[in-house]
């Protein structure tokens, strides 16, 4: 039977984090075109190929989440990409949720689908790529005192505990992340006071779902000032209210915390996560931390890339050096 506490434990090994390489095909396709680069499946390969086969990008991460179209795609070594991963001692991961919708009522709100079929989809993942572990991603949309109404919360709370279940019992560990949106004009108090209760209603219901808390990482955003504020938080800031959510939210036997940067400047989502490290670090927090970041860990290298194979290798080396900076933040 498959060790899933372990495999969560390696997956927040220390000193490494996780490349979140998911972004759906409609989403690269759109990220590819804002460097200039004009999109292809062909393109999106490569895109994919620039991170997963930088040399020595396993000292750095311990798992990489990709999108579906990605398992069946090979790198530049000719394995397909999940073997190329398992090849470098990386854990393949797989995105397995089906987007948003609108939500019946509060359309304003978005709902997360992908439940449906789910269980057959997670047999196929694990049987042919070996996929170790798998992200559910729900969106939360904070405007004034309005957004988010309760119900939309624990709706996707529901789906989330329903994923996290199905995918322990498919010998696989969950990442569940209920993304409180950067955008908009909210303080970072009501950020705060936002994400300790998306993230203690969706604790509760995996619990009442008798989902395996040790077996299940939790990926979050920060505490932050909406960005249409134009408020800056400082790094200390970021890190007293973020913990201060997490440690009222979190229970101690959930094995690793992981921030994604949902929108921040590469810098700022790095400098953000040292001050939430070194103040980690001071209260004693009972789980490790880490980052799955995208675009922060991403934007320098695609910047150097432009879609040409003569600044792959230039483009790798600004990865890297990313890299380095965002896990020296842990430090």
């Amino acid at each position: 039977m498959t060790d899933l506490p372990q495999i969560a434990r390696e997956l927040m090994t220390h000193g490494k984090g996780i490349l979140a390489a998911d972004e759906s095909t409609k989403s690269a396709d759109a990220r590819l075109t804002s460097y200039g680069i004009i999109p292809s499946e062909e393109k999106r390969r490569e895109f994919r190929d620039l991170f997963l086969s930088t040399p020595n990008v396993e000292e750095y991460l311990t798992g990489v989440i990709m999108y579906e179209e990605t398992l069946d795609q090979k790198a530049s070594s000719g394995k397909l990409f999940p073997a190329h991963l398992e090849s470098k001692g990386i854990i393949p991961g797989i995105k397995v949720d089906m987007g948003t919708e609108p939500m019946p009522g509060s359309p304003k709100e978005l709902i997360t689908g992908g439940l449906l079929g789910l269980e057959e989809r997670l047999a196929a993942f694990k049987a042919k790529y070996h996929t170790g572990f798998t992200k559910w991603r729900a969106v939360v949309r904070i405007d004034g005192t309005k957004l988010p109404t309760t119900s939309s919360i624990l709706e996707n709370a529901k789906r989330l505990a329903q994923y996290a279940y199905v995918v322990q019992e498919a010998g696989m560990v969950p990442i569940v992340e209920p993304e409180v949106l950067y955008e908009g004009t909210h303080s970072i108090l009501r950020s705060k006071e936002v994400l300790q209760q998306t993230l203690t209603l969706v604790i509760e219901t995996m619990k009442d779902k008798n989902v395996d808390l040790s077996a299940v990482i939790v990926k979050t955003s920060m505490a932050l000032s909406g960005k249409e504020t134009g408020r800056i938080d400082s790094p200390e800031e970021v890190a007293e209210h973020t913990l201060d959510a997490l440690m009222a939210a979190v229970p101690s036997e959930v094995p690793g915390i992981v921030f994604l940067s949902g929108g921040q400047g590469n810098d700022q989502a790095t400098d953000n996560l040292a001050a939430i490290s070194k103040r980690a670090k001071e209260i004693n927090t009972p789980w490790p931390l880490t980052f799955s970041y995208s675009r922060a860990l991403q934007d320098e290298a695609l910047t150097e890339w432009k879609g040409e194979s003569s600044n792959v290798d230039s483009a790798r080396a600004v990865f890297i050096s990313r890299l380095q900076k965002v896990v020296a933040a842990l430090s």
